[in-house]
C-alpha cells in the first residue's frame, strides 16, 4: 500500500504534470486576431462583413442554429433573451437554485423576480417536476442551465413550458456542442444563451457571449438591444435613433476573431475530450462510495466540469456529516496532485442579494410582485445535499492532451481509495 502524499509519501501526480494550459493559443489564433486588428473593423456595427458577423455565422452553421448574435459576456446574453421577449417588473421567471450567480441575477437585470427550483441529483440539472410546482399567474419564463456540460431533460422542461404557455431560455453557458436526442442544446427552446469565457470550452480571449433562436423577430430584438435599441442592417445608413431600450452589450472584432479560430479546432478537441474523460470516469466508477458525472440517456455530455458525489456509508462512517468527508478526500486528493475543489458554495437562493431582496430603487422588483426575499438554509434539498457530498474538477481535462494527465488522476483516486482506514479516519476527525 502506497503512503499517502498527505503524510510524507510521494504524490502520483508528479509537480511538473500539474500545470496545464487552457485554454490551448496557437498561432491560427494570434493570426486571427493580428488579422483582426489590421482589418480595422472591430466592432458589430461595422457595415458588410467583420469579424462579429463572420463567428455569428459560423457558429449557426456548425451548430445548426438559424440565428445567431454575438455579445459582450454570457450574463449580457441571457438579459437580452429575457428583454426581447418582454420580460420585465411583475413577472417571475422560474431558474434552478443550482447554478451560477448569473443565472439568478438575469432576471433582476430585468425587474422580474428569480424563482429557484430544486435540481435532479444525478444530473445536477434542474428538476422538472420541481418547475411545475412554482408556476404561478406570474411566470413569464423558464432557464433550465445545462450545467457543467450536461442537457438538462428539456423533453419534460418544453412539455411543461408548452402546457402552460411559457417561453424556454437555455442558459448553455457551459454546454456548447451537447446534444439532446440530436438536436443542440441551445436551439431547442425559444432562445439559448453561450458563455465565451476564457475558461470555456470554446473560449475567446477575455469575455463573450452568444445568444441563438429559430424567431428571426426575436433575433432582430436581440440585435437591437445589444446596441442601445438601434437598428443596424447591412446597406442602411445609421440613424442613431433608438427604438427601444437597448445596451451596449457588443462583442468586439478581437474577440470573435479568436473564438473563430478555437471554433475551427473544436471538432478536434470534443472527439479527444470525450475519449479522455470517459476512459478517466470508467476507472473512478469501480471505485465504491464514488458516484461519477453521468447525462440522460440519448444526450451527449460535454464535461466542462466533473461534478463527483462521495457517499459516507460506503466508508464506514454512518453518522459522518458528508462535509467532512468531502474535506478529508479533498485534502487527501490536492495532496496526491489532483486539484479538487468546489462549484458553488452555497444554493443561489441563499445568496444575500436574494435573501435580502436587494434590487433597484425601492425594493424593485420585489415589491411589484410582493415576493418575499429567500431563506438561507431553507428549502431545495437535493441542491444541499449535492453542495454538501460533492467536489469538482475544472479545467484541467479541457485540453486534448489531457489524457495522460487524467490517467495519473485516476491513479490518484485508487491510491486514496486503498487507504479507507485513513480516509475514515481524517473524516472523523473533522466532523
Amino acid at each position: 500500500m502506497s503512503k499517502l502524499a498527505a503524510f510524507g509519501g510521494t504524490a502520483a501526480v508528479p509537480q511538473e504534470w500539474r500545470r496545464v494550459e487552457w485554454p490551448l493559443v496557437e498561432d491560427d489564433d494570434r493570426k486571427a486576431v493580428i488579422d483582426a486588428l489590421d482589418s480595422a473593423r472591430l466592432v458589430s456595427d461595422t457595415d458588410g462583413e467583420n469579424p462579429v458577423s463572420v463567428l455569428e455565422e459560423r457558429w449557426a452553421r456548425r451548430f445548426g442554429f438559424e440565428h445567431c448574435v454575438a455579445v459582450s459576456n454570457g450574463t449580457a446574453a441571457l438579459s437580452l433573451a429575457l428583454s426581447a421577449l418582454g420580460i420585465g417588473p411583475g413577472d417571475e421567471v422560474i431558474v434552478p437554485a443550482l447554478s451560477f450567480i448569473a443565472t439568478g441575477l438575469a432576471p433582476l437585470h430585468q425587474m422580474a423576480v428569480p424563482v429557484f427550483a430544486d435540481i435532479d441529483p444525478v444530473t445536477f440539472n434542474i428538476d422538472p417536476d420541481d418547475i411545475e410546482r412554482r408556476i404561478t399567474g406570474r411566470t413569464a419564463a423558464i432557464i433550465p442551465v445545462h450545467l457543467h456540460g450536461a442537457p438538462a431533460d428539456m423533453d419534460r422542461i418544453m412539455a411543461i413550458a408548452a402546457r402552460h404557455g411559457i417561453p424556454v431560455i437555455e442558459d448553455a453557458a457551459q454546454a456548447p456542442g451537447a446534444t439532446h436526442r440530436g438536436r443542440p442544446v441551445g436551439g431547442i427552446g425559444a432562445a439559448g444563451s453561450f458563455s465565451l469565457q476564457v475558461s470555456k470550452n470554446i473560449p475567446t480571449c477575455g469575455e463573450g457571449g452568444l445568444l441563438v433562436t429559430g424567431d428571426a423577430e426575436l433575433a432582430r430584438a436581440m440585435r437591437r438591444g445589444r446596441q442601445f435599441g438601434e437598428v443596424i442592417e447591412g446597406g442602411r445608413e445609421r440613424d442613431y435613433i433608438s427604438y427601444g431600450l437597448g445596451w451596449n452589450h457588443k462583442m468586439n472584432g478581437l474577440q470573435a476573431a479568436f473564438t473563430t479560430a478555437q471554433l475551427a479546432r473544436f471538432d478536434e478537441y470534443e472527439s479527444a475530450r470525450q475519449r479522455n474523460v470517459t476512459a478517466f470516469l470508467a476507472r473512478l466508477a469501480e471505485l465504491p462510495g464514488l458516484r461519477v458525472p453521468t447525462a440522460l440517456p440519448e444526450t451527449t455530455h460535454v464535461w466542462h466540469i466533473l461534478r463527483f458525489r462521495f457517499d459516507p456509508a460506503a466508508f464506514g462512517l454512518d453518522g459522518v456529516r458528508p462535509e467532512a468527508l468531502r474535506s478529508a478526500l479533498r485534502r487527501l486528493l490536492r495532496a496526491e496532485g489532483v486539484p479538487m475543489s468546489q462549484y458553488q458554495l452555497m444554493p443561489l437562493p441563499d445568496q444575500k442579494v436574494f435573501v435580502d431582496r436587494i434590487g433597484f430603487g425601492s425594493n424593485y422588483p420585489w415589491a411589484v410582485t410582493g415576493a418575499p426575499g429567500t431563506v438561507a438554509g431553507a428549502g431545495y434539498p437535493v441542491t444541499r445535499a449535492v453542495i454538501a457530498d460533492s467536489l469538482t474538477l475544472q479545467k484541467r481535462h479541457l485540453s486534448p492532451a489531457s489524457g495522460d494527465l487524467l490517467i495519473r488522476y485516476a491513479d490518484a483516486f485508487e491510491k486514496v481509495w486503498a487507504n479507507p482506514d485513513v480516509v475514515a479516519a481524517l473524516a472523523k476527525a473533522t466532523s
